[in-house]
């Protein structure tokens, strides 16, 4: 699905990736952990063609559908929920009646009213993280990219989340994840450390 080969990255002189090398096959489901700083989120910008390595390859397989959740979810702050999940999915020219129904199943999963008008601008934390881990999968997307995703997740929305992951992993998907706490009880098939620039399994 995916490799990494050598991947550097540096800023102002700071070499934050020393040369990564990683795989990510069909069906795993990857925690990365590290320190505040550590290069996890730069890792996952790389992954994500956000950003370029400053050497090295990263190599995908051409079917590759990458879906993202990385540091805090952005959207068009006045509008509703559904007006942004409608206007995200709309970008890729695919959005249709069906999409709509993966939208909304999403949104019961995790308690989300897809109907309400309220501005996302008054969504709590919580809220917000839940309707950045849906956009990040609701295009059937299959390698997803995952930056503290637990952050601001109750209870419930635990455990609507790893639900997600059990489906997502049993369709063959393929997700990382980046984050400190909040993942003690998701089942791992891999798990690394980014540690000054090196990734260790």
């Amino acid at each position: 699905m995916l490799q990494l080969k050598s991947v550097q990255k540096q800023f102002k002189g700071n070499e934050v990736l020393k040369g990564v090398d990683m795989q990510i096959l069909p069906g795993q489901l990857i925690h990365i952990k590290g320190r505040n700083g550590s290069g996890k989120s730069t890792l996952l910008k790389i992954i994500a063609k956000l950003w370029a390595p400053d050497s090295g390859e990263v190599i995908f397989n051409p079917n590759v559908v990458v879906g993202a959740l990385i540091e805090n979810p952005n959207f068009i702050e006045s509008e509703s929920l559904a007006y942004n999940l409608k206007f995200l999915y709309s970008l890729t020219k695919r959005y249709d009646d069906n999409a709509i129904n993966k939208i909304r199943t999403l949104c019961e999963l995790f308690h989300l009213k897809y109907d309400q008008k309220i501005a996302m601008k008054k969504y709590s934390l919580g809220m917000r993280q839940k309707a950045g881990i849906i956009q990040a999968v609701m295009e059937d997307q299959n390698l997803i990219l995952l930056d503290e995703p637990t952050r601001g997740l109750d209870e419930d929305s635990m455990d609507a989340f790893r639900q997600l992951l059990q489906k997502l992993i049993q369709n063959k998907k393929s997700v990382v994840i980046c984050a400190h706490d909040g993942v003690e009880e998701i089942p791992f098939t891999h798990i690394y450390e980014l540690k000054n620039g090196i990734l260790y399994e």
